[in-house]
């Protein structure tokens, strides 16, 4: 986990330098050394497991279950899952977001797709971006925010955006850090319900 290398303080530092720039292509979290000159990186963090994490819903309360629910009790119910992370004021989320909503608008019927917010834990944006960029690309999808820091910890964030994909019960099949094309946003789902129960 990212804590037993550094603390939490100055993972949060190097969060905001490193996701603060948040370039075209995503921004990967180890290319920013940390204030002790240390770096965080996906060799530190691959085996960080993913844990639980409560969100609030921005939009799509009816899909998932509820306002204010965990994450992973969207998981194993027989619909394979994406979960998204995402920001209000990362560039490389705001162009992947619409071939996102055009790829959900044709696999809706077999796939949940949720994008989670936490921009406020990394330095790029408020919930008040978040609905405003929501609202501005016409995004319909389930959206929601992370209510605190745990996920991004948990799930070892290493690029923004990241992409988690999940077969229908509930394992996680492949994850992607940083902007994905439609084309590669298509065949990821295409896997997952191919995968089947």
């Amino acid at each position: 986990m990212i804590d037993a290398i550094v603390p939490r303080s100055v993972v949060a530092a190097s969060l905001v330098v490193a996701l603060g720039a948040c370039a075209p292509g995503g921004q990967r979290i180890d290319e920013a050394p940390s204030p002790s000159g240390s770096r965080v990186g996906p060799d530190a963090t691959e085996s960080a497991p993913a844990g639980r994490f409560p969100i609030v819903a921005y939009q799509g309360a009816d899909l998932l279950g509820g306002e204010e629910l965990d994450f992973t009790d969207l998981l194993g119910r027989g619909t394979p899952v994406v979960l998204n992370f995402w920001a209000g004021q990362c560039p490389p989320c705001r162009a992947e977001m619409p071939a996102f909503q055009r790829v959900y608008d044709r696999y809706k019927d077999d796939v949940l797709l949720v994008g989670v917010d936490i921009g406020p834990f990394i330095g790029l944006g408020s919930h008040d971006d978040a609905r405003a960029l929501l609202a501005e690309l016409g995004i319909t999808y389930p959206a929601a925010y992370a209510v605190d820091d745990r996920a991004v910890h948990d799930y070892a964030i290493v690029g923004m955006p990241t992409t988690v994909f999940y077969t229908a019960d509930g394992t996680e099949h492949s994850r992607h850090n940083g902007l994905m094309t439609e084309q590669q946003f298509e065949q990821a789902v295409q896997q997952i319900v191919a995968a089947g129960p």
